[in-house]
Order: C-alpha cells, then sequence, then structure tokens
C-alpha cells in the first residue's frame, strides 16, 4: 500500500483516531494550556512529564550553553541557547509524530510507545552537548568521545532515567539508543531517520531558529509546513520521504542549508575564530579533565580552559572572550573549484597533521620574511574529516505509485547537495595574527610555500 492512499480507496482524512494521536504531548499542540513560548511565536506544549525533564540538572544546562558558540562574535544576536533549541526540536517530533500518524505503513511500525520514545528522545537530543561541541568534536581528537555518547551518561545516569521509567514507562537504553544507533529493527530505523537524516526535526528546527537570531533570511526561505505536510515512508518503510507537494519545500531546504553554512556557520570571521579556539583547545586539552570539563557551562568552561592554557593559548582565548576582540586576518583561502590542487593539499586532514603543517607554514614564512612568526600566529582551517549528511531524500508521486531519488528529478538538489555538499560551502583558509597582516602580504605566491610546509611534515612523520 502505498502512503496517502488507504483500503478501499478511502482518503486520509477517513482513517480513524490514531493511538498515536492520543499521546498528551500530541494533544498539546492544540491546547491552550500548559505551553511555554519560545520564538519564533512558537507554542511548546509541556506536560508534567516533560516537565519533568526539563527541569532535571543535565538539560538545565543546556540553558547556558549557546547553540551557536561563536558565531556571536560575527552575528551579535545569535546568543539563543541548546535549551530553547530543544524545546523547537520536540515540538516539532511532535508536528512530525501527528503527520504520520495517517500512513498506515507508519502505524503499523511504530507503535504509541515507540513514538513516545521519539518524543522523549527529540526532547533530550542534545543532552550530551558541551560549550563549543562541534568544532571540538570536529578536531577528532582521541581522548573526545562524540555528543550520542556523552548523551547517553545524561540520559543513564542521572535523574532522566528515574522520570523516563516513572513517567513514561520507557527503558532508557532505548531512548539513548536511538541516538546511537543501537537498535536495527524497522520502526526503529523510522524513529532514527526523524532524529538524523536530510529532513530531521534538528535540521528543520535549527536552520529556521540560527536563521531568526543571526538577522539573516536565509534559513527561513523554505516552507516548513508543507514539507511536514508531505511526509511519508520511504519505498523501504525503514526511512523518511515526502510526496510530490513537498518537493518544492524540499528544494528550497536544500538552498536555505547551504546558503546558512555558506553565510553563517562557515563565514571567514566565524572560522577565523574556530581556529583560534581550536588550536587554544588543542594546546590544552591534555591538561584537562574531558570527562569534568564536558558536563560544565559556558562560562566554568572557558575558566577552566584559561586556567589550563599555556601562553600561547591563553592568548588566542584572550583575543576571543577577553575586553577586546582580536579575530585574526585572513591571509589567504582556497575552494574546491578554483584552487583543487591547494584545497586537497589541506581538506580532511587529521587536526594534529593541520596544525603542525601551519606551525611549519610560520617557521618558513618567517624565514622567507626575516621576522619572527610564533608557530601560534599561523592557523589553518579546512574542511574536517567528517562530512555533513548529503541530502538524498525520496519523492514518492502517488500518480505513478513510485519513488524517485530528490537528486534524479531536481536540479537544485543534484547540484547542491547529491554531489558533495562540503566541496560548495567549506573552504581551506589561512588565518594569521593581526599584527603580521601587513608582513604576510608580501608572501604573493603562498601554494608553493604551503607545499613544502606538508612535505616537511609528512617526512617528520
Amino acid at each position: 500500500m502505498f502512503p496517502g492512499t488507504l483500503k478501499r480507496g478511502l482518503p486520509l482524512t477517513n482513517l480513524p483516531v490514531s493511538s498515536l494521536r492520543d499521546i498528551p504531548e500530541i494533544q498539546g499542540l492544540d491546547s491552550r494550556r500548559g505551553l511555554v513560548r519560545i520564538p519564533p511565536e512558537l507554542d511548546v506544549p509541556l506536560t508534567p512529564r516533560v516537565r519533568r525533564l526539563i527541569d532535571a540538572a543535565p538539560f538545565r544546562r543546556l540553558a547556558h550553553i549557546s547553540q551557536l558558540g561563536l558565531v556571536s562574535l560575527v552575528y551579535p544576536a545569535a546568543n539563543h541557547s541548546r535549551f530553547e533549541h530543544s524545546l523547537g526540536v520536540y515540538r516539532m517530533g511532535l508536528l512530525y509524530l501527528r503527520r504520520l500518524s495517517y500512513d498506515d505503513r507508519f502505524q503499523s511500525a511504530v507503535s504509541a510507545q515507540d513514538a513516545e520514545a521519539l518524543i522523549a528522545a527529540a526532547l533530550l537530543h542534545d543532552v550530551g552537548h558541551w560549550p563549543f561541541c562541534h568544532l571540538i568534536e570536529d578536531m577528532r581528537l582521541p581522548d573526545v568521545p562524540k555528543h550520542e555518547q556523552f548523551a547517553r551518561r545524561h540520559i543513564l545516569e542521572s535523574e532522566i532515567a528515574d522520570a523516563l521509567r516513572e513517567d513514561w514507562g520507557l527503558d532508557p537504553e532505548r531512548v539513548a539508543g536511538l541516538f546511537t544507533g543501537d537498535h536495527t529493527d524497522a520502526g526503529s530505523r523510522i524513529l532514527q531517520s526523524i532524529l538524523s537524516s536530510p529532513i530531521d526535526i534538528d535540521k528543520m528546527d535549527y536552520l529556521e531558529r540560527d536563521s531568526l537570531h543571526a538577522g539573516t533570511p536565509y534559513g527561513r526561505n523554505f516552507d516548513q509546513q508543507r514539507l511536514i505536510g508531505s511526509l511519508c515512508l520511504n519505498e523501504a518503510g525503514d526511512g523518511l520521504a515526502i510526496t510530490e507537494k513537498g518537493r518544492t519545500a524540499a528544494e528550497m531546504m536544500v538552498f536555505a542549508r547551504y546558503v546558512m553554512f555558506s553565510e553563517v556557520y562557515w563565514h571567514h570571521a566565524v572560522r577565523a575564530a574556530t581556529a583560534m579556539l581550536q588550536r587554544a583547545f588543542y594546546r590544552a586539552h591534555r591538561q584537562l579533565d574531558l570527562a569534568a570539563l564536558f558536563r560544565l557551562t559556558e562560562q566554568p568552561f572557558l575558566a577552566s580552559l584559561f586556567e589550563a592554557a599555556d601562553d600561547p593559548a591563553r592568548e588566542l582565548l584572550d583575543s576571543l572572550f577577553g575586553p577586546s576582540r582580536r579575530l585574526y586576518k585572513r591571509l589567504a583561502q582556497y575552494s574546491y573549484f578554483q584552487h583543487r590542487e591547494t584545497y586537497e593539499l589541506l581538506a580532511r586532514r587529521p587536526y594534529p597533521w593541520l596544525a603542525s603543517c601551519a606551525e611549519e607554514f610560520a617557521r618558513l614564512a618567517g624565514e622567507r620574511l626575516g621576522i619572527v612568526v610564533a608557530p601560534h600566529e599561523v592557523l589553518f582551517d579546512a574542511p574536517p574529516v567528517q562530512l555533513e549528511v548529503q541530502f538524498n531524500v525520496q519523492v514518492f508521486s502517488p500518480r505513478d505509485r513510485a519513488y524517485w531519488p530528490l537528486g534524479e528529478i531536481s536540479p537544485v538538489v543534484h547540484t547542491l547537495a547529491r554531489r558533495q555538499f562540503d566541496d560548495y560551502v567549506k573552504r581551506v583558509r589561512i588565518f594569521i595574527h593581526p599584527r603580521l597582516a601587513r608582513e604576510m602580504e608580501k608572501l604573493h605566491d603562498l601554494p608553493p610555500l604551503l607545499q613544502a610546509a606538508a612535505a616537511n611534515v609528512d617526512a617528520a612523520v
């Protein structure tokens, strides 16, 4: 049976009331009581069992962890919290479940208890995040856990576990397993695709929310309601798809994500700050108790980092968080399409190699110019090893009773998402200390110097 149809040709609107829509939180979407308001003018239903979860200490700490971290150094209003975003994702999860409750295949695969596990997971999906989590994870240092594993610890080793058992009748392992992909049955794969996929509830919330707080229109220029209204299951019945009526909204979502990366997340000044904090963390992390550090909120986290930092790392941190902002300057940047050889020289390299290469470049540049360039005064920023999720989603045509990959029927998606997304929006950049800007501009032919630095590092290894 295909999405949008029922036995004997009955339309969707004649579907009997689903037990999924009897879940209190889903019913709360239409209530005028027990609500909390979040931007942009959205009412989020808070049942007693939801309140108990968000009042738990691991969740409350999210109110003191910014969603976008260093982006606020460039977009001053982008200082919203992961607490706010988590409420938005939870609300989006309710909207997805309400829509999918009209899909007979979804009802067959996902029970009411499964749906409640998804609701709890949507609310708790960021509970494992620590301050500046993604930029630290991108470094892929051996002592740094994935935030999904950290979320598991927060859920299983705190009052959250008791709340899930007592108020929801859920095994905390069941909820935590939705983050880590531990469950492999079809119903769990569907729930996991709601949490993490090209059209997941996390992206649906953060694109709009980050765009709103940054003061940019880019992440809000797609029709969320149309896209949600088109949700169905894919041909295999184990993940999300959309019907034809959601195609344009999906195309616009792809473009919104592309522009948000290009203009906000990978803005050159944001990446300068990112490179500075990464180098400071890299220099200090061996002196830190990371398990304890990652349980802190933002200000105690930074205080601990300052305390463990050596002089170069402290200088970098002070330039970011001290009384005066002093971001490093962009000396050069290289794209996959315009400077492929140089781009591929540095992109997706392990962070220790990249840091060593930047230090060797600083030494070679200093020798060529006859000046002193400290190792930490040159920073390389490059696309990390981990790639972004590609936008690969199926489109169901009721008329043809067939599924088509969106990338095959949409030139927008084929161009911006089916080919490597990272290569379009991310650049290799060289950042330098502001005091070096005038002297370093005399280095007119940088690629040979970069190649020499890379060769020296490779030889040393």
